[in-house]
Parts: structure tokens; sequence; C-alpha cells
């Protein structure tokens, strides 16, 4: 039986970067000030959906909400093997917290259709709630599979997951459709493949149109650039929040309760420091203090 897989993903800020220009003074984050990559665990969610249609057959979706410079992950989706991606952006959605993300995702994810199984990260690097795959389980009115680590079987409705817990490993059968929040250690992410990205190298949504005219002036409108992408799958469909059907007091900051009050930096400051020699007498006398210290 082939699976029909809607893959949640996220451009975040890259958190090893994060800097005094990281958050606004609203509490939101200053994206334009920070380099993005794709979440971590999104990526293990992909490669969870990419063997679901390998071995059982199907397609995979790929979806995400964010500006228009979120295009760049599902380029990256599509040279890993996704079968089609959509961006949900709108400046309506601006500023939203887990509860107005989920129901924009919701939203979208009805509009995409019938499915079997929807896959997200664990959580982003960005927030750390963990919150919007549950949340968007519960607006969808499915069940849902937390700490995913490893499908174990796929048949006849149900599906039966491996789930990573902190203290151990627990089994759970689930019937289909449900979501699939996905951990770290489910699996190692495929690369990009380079003979999709020959493919897919001119994948594009109509929010980059005109960027792409100054590099391809031989189009010369954007009609012309829309229709050759159009023909060859390439456009990336861009979705508002009235194209979902959404209600503008539950996305952006309309419909998000929760608000960032303060941000504290910490510096964590070396208050004593030992220089070691690299010698046999220097690694013997470093052994010596940790065994009077009793660290050893």
């Amino acid at each position: 039986m082939a699976y029909r897989c809607i893959v949640l993903v996220k451009q975040v800020p890259d958190t090893a970067n994060i800097s005094g220009q990281a958050m606004k003074e609203d509490g939101t984050v200053n994206r334009a000030a920070l380099p993005a990559i794709f979440n971590p665990d999104d990526l293990n969610a992909l490669e969870m959906a990419l063997q679901v249609k390998e071995q059982h057959g199907g397609e995979v979706t790929v979806l995400t909400m964010g500006p228009p410079r979120a295009a760049e992950v599902l380029r990256d989706a599509l040279y890993r093997g996704a079968d089609r991606c959509i961006l949900l952006t709108d400046r309506k959605f601006a500023g939203a917290d887990t509860l107005a993300t989920s129901y924009a995702l919701q939203r979208a994810i009805e509009r995409v259709g019938s499915y079997d199984l929807v896959f997200c990260g664990r959580q982003a690097i960005d927030g750390d709630t963990a919150q919007v795959g549950p949340q968007v389980a519960e607006k969808l009115g499915i069940p849902q599979i937390t700490y995913a680590e490893t499908i174990l079987a796929l048949r006849d409705g149900e599906i039966t997951v491996r789930r990573a817990l902190p203290n151990g490993r627990e089994t759970v059968k689930c019937t289909l459709p449900c979501l699939l929040t996905v951990v770290g250690s489910a699996n190692r992410p495929r690369p990009p493949s380079a003979r999709k990205m020959i493919v897919y190298k001119l994948a594009a949504t109509p929010l980059e149109y005109p960027e792409l005219l100054q590099k391809w002036p031989e189009f010369e409108t954007e009609e012309a650039l829309d229709r050759y992408l159009s023909e060859r799958d390439l456009r990336i469909p861009v979705w508002s929040a009235e194209d979902i059907g959404a209600t503008e007091d539950k996305v952006g900051l309309a419909g998000s309760p929760t608000r960032v009050l303060k941000i504290d930096y910490v510096v964590l400051e070396s208050r004593e420091s030992k220089e070691i020699p690299p010698t046999p007498e220097g690694i013997s006398s470093l052994i010596r203090e940790l065994v009077q210290d009793y660290i050893l």
C-alpha cells in the first residue's frame, strides 16, 4: 500500500551564532539578523518519510511556514527526495507562537488533502518547546506518537513505532492517519542528491521571480518565467492566510497569547585556569592533582 506523507519543516536561526541582535523589542526572533539553517530534527522527520515512500510507495509533500527566504529549505527537501513542496507565507503570520503556528499548519494540511502520515521534528532549536507537532495533531483530530525513533511495522491501516524516551524505549501501535514527532537519533538524514540538485536547481516560488529575472533576462517577464517553471514542475506554490481560509484573529501576533517578557544573556567566565605543559611530567602532575582533589 502506498502512503501519502506530509512533512512539516522549519527554517530556523542557527543558534550557534546567537548575538545581542537575536531578539526584537516585541520579544519575537530577529530572523533577518541571524544565519538560517534547516531545523535538525526536521531533517530526521524528512528522512523517515522518505524511507516510508521507498519501502511502501506513495509521495512526500513538504510544508513550511516562514518568510519568503524559507524556500531555501524547500529546495533542500527536493534535493533529498521530496515530491512536492509548499511555502506558507504571509505578513499576517508574523510573530506567531506555537498556538497560532499550529493553527496555520492545520489549515494548510487540510488544504493539501487526504494524507496517511504527518511527520515533524520533535522540536525546533529556536523555540525548544516541542509543542507545534502535538498541537497540530490535536487540531487535526488525529492521534499522535511523540519521540518516534523507528517505524517497526506499517500495514493494514496501523503503524507500530518505537519511541525513544529519557529512561528507555517504548513500543506503541496506532491507527492511521496519525502524526509523528521524530527524534534526532531516529536516523542519519541522507545528503542532497547531486542528480536531484541538477533537476531542481531552478525550482522557485513566485516571490523569487524578480530576483531570478535579473539572472535570466531572456525570460523578460514574470509570466514567461512562471510558464517555464510550471511546465517543468519547478514552481513552488505559495499559500497565504487567505488561501488556507485562516481566520485573521487566530494567526500571527493576533492569535498568539504567548509573549516573551525578557531575554537574559548568560556569559560563562573562567575564574581560574592553569596551563599544563604537554609533557609526561606535566600530565603526571595533573593526574596527581585530580587524585588529591578526589576528582579521579
